[in-house]
């Protein structure tokens, strides 16, 4: 166990269920109505021009990005399309859905929108508080107070975006298993059997989750743009976009690091941003959620051949 736990896992909440990746698969399971729990497998598609970028520092940010973006949505449109419906309307749903559509265009549309609807709301996110800060420029002209300003306002919009969404019920479940999926995590990582009671007892927050990065990239992105402009406005913004694969491939190696010292007393703190950012997107699960966590988890050590 101790030399399986070196191998990294990755993850995701989807819409009742969980979602592990692997080096060969990537599964994801299910509560269904009927409280049963059901998989879905997908081998990780081979692409040459990924692998080489992974192996680039400051690159392989943008490739893994795009890779889970594209991996993420297939994996949350089958959780979208499955939770809900009554397994014994299983037949005529597939049924439906093979008349509308081939499974592979569907695969490809599905990645295709996920890919596109990072992207665009990384645009918005990033040119908003731009022109935001902008119009502070008559109180605070000075290039430091624009892009302090302008930072600060992208935290705000980001903490009250997460809380906002956190209290719709669906959105705050997907926050539990969020919670489930690190938990199981941890255990994983500490060499503990992954039964209910040991996850449960582990913490909820991780150092290397998706939502520390994204916290990281309002920090990385404040020292970035002290580098360029902020005026005239239509300068500023574009900079801003056209940074954004800049800030994203330096706020992905700044997450590395802050997990690789995690252990280290002095140098863990550098991590604790981000975690705190993890209070609000994950949540406790309950043990129903936990069990379906681990259910993923050992789907996907069984069709690595780690089980």
């Amino acid at each position: 166990m101790a030399e399986e736990a070196k191998q990294i896992y990755g993850g995701q909440a989807v819409i009742e269920g969980v979602m592990f990746g692997g080096r060969e698969y990537t599964v994801t399971a299910v509560r269904r109505k009927d409280s049963s729990i059901e998989f879905y497998r997908l081998p990780r598609m081979q692409n040459r021009f990924l692998d080489v970028l992974k192996r680039i520092p400051f690159l392989r940010g943008i490739a893994a990005i795009l890779n889970a973006s594209a991996n993420g949505s297939k994996h949350l449109n089958f959780s979208s399309e499955r939770f809900d419906v009554d397994p014994h309307d299983d037949h005529t749903l597939a049924q439906k859905k093979q008349e509308e559509q081939s499974k592979l265009t569907m695969i490809l549309g599905v990645a295709a929108v996920g890919i596109l609807s990072f992207l665009f709301g990384k645009v918005i996110f990033t040119a908003v508080p731009a022109i935001l800060a902008d119009l502070t420029k008559p109180i605070f002209p000075s290039h430091l107070a624009q892009v302090m300003i302008e930072s600060i306002i992208k935290l705000i919009l980001l903490l009250v975006y997460i809380y906002f969404v956190s209290l719709t019920p669906l959105i705050k479940r997907v926050f539990q298993y969020h919670g489930a999926e690190h938990k199981v995590i941890n255990a994983y990582e500490s060499n503990l059997p992954l039964t209910v009671e040991n996850v449960q007892a582990q913490t909820r927050l991780h150092y290397r989750c998706g939502s520390s990065f994204i916290l990281f990239t309002v920090i990385v992105g404040m020292f970035v743009y002290l580098l360029v402009p902020t005026e005239p406005l239509w300068a500023r913004v574009i900079n801003r976009i056209l940074l954004i694969p800049v800030v994203l491939g330096i706020s992905f190696e700044v997450l590395q690091i802050t997990n690789l010292v995690r252990n280290v007393p002095v140098l863990r703190v550098l991590g604790y941003p981000g975690l705190w950012l993890q209070l609000l997107t994950t949540k406790e699960p309950t043990d129903d959620q936990v069990e379906v966590a681990i259910a993923s988890f050992h789907e996907l050590l069984r069709l690595e051949g780690k089980q």
